[in-house]
Order: C-alpha cells, then structure tokens, then sequence
C-alpha cells in the first residue's frame, strides 16, 4: 500500500537525516583511517602571511570594547594583522568607539544593505592572502589565528570553518543549554564530514577563506557564511574543519529570541538551496553533494515534513490494521510529542529538565523550519537585513 511506504519512507528519513548520516559518517572513517594518505602542503610556519580580521557589525556598541579587547589579545604578530570594521547602517555609538582605538581600519556608509552587501562592500578594501571572519559579539581564543593558518598548510584547504561554543554563563536559560547541546552535536558533525572530504559549510561566528576565491554574493543572501564557503569548495577546494580554533558567544536570552535565529537561519538554508541548486548534482559533485544533501538539505527541505506527516500517517494505519507495530510507534510518538510539549511549558516558565527539553528543542527546530519557508516567501525587502536576536 502506498500509504504504508511513504510512512516507512518518512521514518528512514527522519532518523537517516540526524541519526543515521552520522552513524555512516562513522563507520566510513573507520575503513578511510586505513588507507589515509599524506596531504600536499605549503609551509606557512617560516613566514607567517598577514591576515585581516574582518568584523561586519551593527548597532553593537555595548561590545565594542570588549571586542576590541579580544583582538589585541591575539597572538599574531600586530604588524600582520590588519584588523577591519565595517558598521554600514550603524546608528549608535559604534562608530564613535571604534574611532578611539589606532591600527584599525573603519568603513561606514549611513545605508543599511545587510550583512551580505557590507561583507560584498568591505571586501574590496582587502589585501591579505588570508582573511579571518568574525563576528562583534563573539570573542575568539589568542591561538585561533595561527591555528586557522595552520589548517591553510593544506593546498587543497580554500576555507576553514571554525568551532562555535556558547557561553557557560549564558546557559543559565533553557534556550542557551538547548542551543549549546546542539552546537556540540553539530561540531562533531563538522569534525567527521571534514576528515571525510570537505566540512559543509562554515558559521559566520569564525572562519578563514583565501581572499583571492571570494566572490560577491547577492546582497539579499541570509547565510552569507554558507554561501561563501560552499562556492569555495564547488570550485574543488576543502572547507577544513579547526576545532583548536573557536569563538564563543551568549547563548539567545529566551526561547523567544532563539527562535528568531531559528527562522531566520531556516530562511536562508531554503534560499541556499535555490542559491546553490547546482550542487544538487551528484554526478558533477560526487562526494561534496552527497555530503551537502546529508547533512544540509535534507533538514532545510522534506525532513521536517515528513517528521510531522508521520503522525497522521500512523494514526491512519492504526485505524485500518490490527498490527501491533504500528500501535506501538504511535504510543512512541505521542509519548515523545507531550515530552515535547511538556519541555516547551518549562522552556517558557524557566524550568529545567535535560530529558524534557531535548524533543521539545528537535521539534522547536523542525517547526521553525516550516515557519522559515513563510519568512522567506513572505519577505517584503529584497534585501540581506534581518531583526537581530537579543543574546544572554
């Protein structure tokens, strides 16, 4: 019956999507470590190149200090760090504050395009072989820099895609603890798909390109770090995963707010997939695409449909068989919808329960993907701008 296959269909993949892809990821790697071959590389250890570190920022005076703190503290040679601020749009004290510290470079226009239109702005002011990505409110280890240039030893490597990690004093709210439990998960995911061939994607939080493979991406682009690094490696180079390089960040100050982020990001990954639609061919892209549908595509597109048609589906099934597998998989499901419900009243009352708030934050993720689609249809300006989420 066809009703029975799109159910098992729809089952193999939800659990192939975030449970499965790993589970092969794994096993893969076991067999690839015993026959790893040496990679080709250049040697950046003699002479360290220059590198710019480039901040795209907006209305964020309240950490510009401390930002700024955190990029003297790197341990880079000063005189081959370039650091670079672009605050387009910017209408507090940003600007003011920046203007108090020397060897920095500023570039502002009163017009607000987006993040994408400032990165595709800024760009043209560089002149290092390397340049680093980060954000304002996100404060990176002293050895992040050197580290990034060592995974650039690598000829093959065109990006390198950076560790995310929340704030532990930010995990006080559910929203921070859900957030920092799924970061770690991803990380891993990250590690393996890197060791595997390339990492799929980067997050903007930290990460390096060779400045010469950048290309100008469409000001409207919602996840200019994902769009920047994928057409990096659709040319045939590695996004390298660095784990030894890491920048951390407040988890967001409620559900609420995580929300937002959540949507906005579910946005931009439909809108990649149109953007990237030529990395849909496996034939051309082999490897790098089956890795790109695993782990990105599958989640932004029919994932989330088919974890919430799987529901009815069984309730019909039940209703016409008498097999007790299938009664049992609804039990399962009902169970695992109220612990879902349940973690979504603690989530909104401030209370804690590991146990709870792990199917209410897969399913608070899974929705706001649907909820992304209407974002991004729905979307008046044609432009990359987008509300910021308040952070913890």
């Amino acid at each position: 019956m066809l009703i029975t296959i799109i159910f098992y269909i729809s089952i193999f993949i939800v659990f192939y999507t975030y449970i499965g892809y790993g589970l092969l990821l794994y096993l893969i790697l076991i067999i690839k470590r015993r026959f790893k071959q040496n990679k080709e590389t250049e040697d950046f250890n003699s002479t360290l190149p220059e590198v710019t570190l480039f901040i795209a920022a907006y209305n964020e005076d309240y950490v510009i200090e401390e930002k700024m703190k955190n990029c003297y503290e790197i341990d880079y040679p000063k005189d081959k760090l370039k650091i670079l601020w672009i605050t387009d749009g910017s209408n507090d004290k940003t600007n003011e504050l920046l203007k108090q510290y020397e060897n920095i470079t500023l570039l502002f226009q009163p017009e607000r395009k987006g993040k994408t239109a400032a990165i595709n702005r800024g760009m043209k002011f560089v002149n290092t072989p390397i340049t680093v990505f980060t954000d304002a409110n996100t404060f990176i280890n002293s050895s992040s820099i050197k580290d990034i240039i060592n995974s650039f030893n690598n000829k093959n490597v065109g990006c390198v895609a950076c560790e995310k990690r929340i704030n532990n004093n930010s995990i006080e709210n559910n929203a921070a603890k859900n957030e920092s439990l799924y970061w770690r998960y991803e990380s891993k995911l990250k590690q393996m798909d890197s060791e595997l061939n390339s990492t799929i994607g980067a997050a903007g939080e930290l990460y390096a390109i060779r400045t010469y493979l950048f290309e100008e991406m469409p000001d409207n682009t919602l996840l200019d770090d994902f769009i920047l690094s994928m057409r990096i490696a659709m040319k045939g180079y590695i996004i390298s995963y660095c784990e030894k390089a890491y920048a951390i960040e407040n988890g967001s100050a409620n559900i609420y707010e995580e929300r937002k982020r959540k949507i906005r990001i579910a946005a931009g990954g439909i809108q990649s997939i149109i953007m990237l639609k030529e990395l849909l061919n496996i034939f051309k892209y082999k490897l790098l695409s089956f890795q790109y549908v695993s782990h990105r595509v599958l989640r932004w597109s029919i994932t989330p449909l088919c974890l919430f048609l799987i529901i009815p589906i069984n309730i019909y099934l039940v209703v016409i068989n008498d097999n007790i597998i299938y009664f049992l998989l609804l039990i399962a499901q009902i169970i695992f919808y109220l612990c879902g419900i349940i973690g979504w009243y603690y989530s909104i009352k401030s209370k804690k329960n590991k146990f709870i708030s792990i199917p209410y934050y897969f399913l608070f993720m899974n929705l706001n993907v649907i909820k992304g689609f209407f974002y991004l249809k729905n979307k008046k300006n044609n432009d990359g701008t987008w509300e910021k989420s308040i952070r913890a």
